[in-house]
């Protein structure tokens, strides 16, 4: 999870009923298994003084972006989500910088709409579903 990530920042005040959703990203930011894929990554955790202060989660990936995530609003597995698919949008954007390829992918609107020329549509039983003797026999003839 931490693979991407210079930087977790969890804040939220001890007496808080809304913290479960940190301290469980805490929980998972500390395991083992997380410090493994990124030993360089800092987390922290700030005890907010204020009751009233809701608790958020200050992300800070490899290519500098910080992402401020409402902790209140959001579950624990909500938030390993949203840092693992901003992860998998960085490590894709690296591998098209690393080709030399443009970034952003810019897809042609008249391409988006073009039939992909490998995939053939059935019509047979209206279903599109052939069975494996039926299909024996489309492609013998």
């Amino acid at each position: 999870m931490l693979k991407f990530i210079s930087k977790v920042a969890i804040e939220y005040n001890a007496l808080d009923p809304r913290k479960a959703a940190c301290v469980e990203l805490l929980a998972q930011c500390n395991a083992r298994k997380a410090k493994e894929s990124n030993p360089a990554c800092v987390v922290e955790l700030h005890r907010l003084p204020d009751a009233a202060a809701p608790p958020r989660v200050v992300v800070t990936y490899v290519n500098g972006v910080e992402e401020v995530i409402d902790a209140v609003a959001t579950p624990a597995q909500e938030l390993k989500k949203q840092i693992l698919d901003r992860g998998r949008l960085l490590e894709t954007e690296q591998m098209f910088r690393e080709a030399g390829e443009p970034w952003p992918v810019v897809i042609p609107e008249e391409e988006i709409h073009q039939s992909f020329p490998g995939t053939k549509v059935c019509s047979c039983f209206g279903c599109g579903i052939l069975s494996n003797s039926l299909l024996a026999y489309l492609i013998v003839n």
